[in-house]
Formats: C-alpha cells, sequence, structure tokens
C-alpha cells in the first residue's frame, strides 16, 4: 500500500493550476462601436450595460478586456472574434495575454 501512496503524492506534486489568460480587444478607426457590443454580448457573453462600457474603455483606452479564461478557451475566443470580423468586413483584433 505504501507504494501508492509514494505515486500519489509524486502526481498530486506535479500537478499544477493552469495558468489563466486575458482576452482583450484593440480600438480601430473602423469597427463600429455597435458590432463591438455585439461581439462582446455573443463571444463573451456580457449583458448589454457591461458589452457597453467595455466598448467604450476600448474606444477610449485602445484596449478592454473581455474575460479571462484557460489557455485554450482565450485563444479559441480571440480567433472567433477574429473569424467574425473578417466575415463582417471590420479589422477588429483580439489578443490574449498571461494574467
Amino acid at each position: 500500500m505504501a507504494y501508492k501512496t509514494d505515486i500519489a503524492q509524486t502526481v498530486r506534486k506535479k500537478l499544477s493550476v493552469p495558468k489563466n489568460y486575458v482576452v482583450y480587444l484593440l480600438n480601430d478607426d473602423f469597427t463600429t462601436m455597435d458590432f463591438v457590443i455585439e461581439v462582446l454580448m455573443v463571444y463573451f457573453s456580457h449583458d448589454a450595460k457591461s458589452a457597453f462600457d467595455i466598448m467604450l474603455k476600448v474606444h477610449v483606452d485602445g484596449k478592454g478586456i473581455c474575460g479571462v479564461y484557460p489557455f485554450e478557451i482565450a485563444q479559441t475566443k480571440a480567433e472567433q472574434v477574429r473569424v467574425f470580423a473578417k466575415a463582417n468586413n471590420f479589422p477588429l483584433r483580439a489578443g490574449i495575454e498571461e494574467e
């Protein structure tokens, strides 16, 4: 039985909490405010008020945080924004960075 306990302790030591990544939008001169709000509501599940507030942050500060996710989810959301923006002829860009 000591053998199983040693393995369990070794496994616990190797496992760690995954890092989180911030997904953000970058301002540009062509993407409409309404489109940014739609992106925030559809892809990041923000309500209308929080989407509006984040859109203003992007507009005024040049960058606004959409959410915080594990790496794979953050990467997927940034790619979804890119594809959706491109399909609608907007240059909106999303990025990710470690929290």
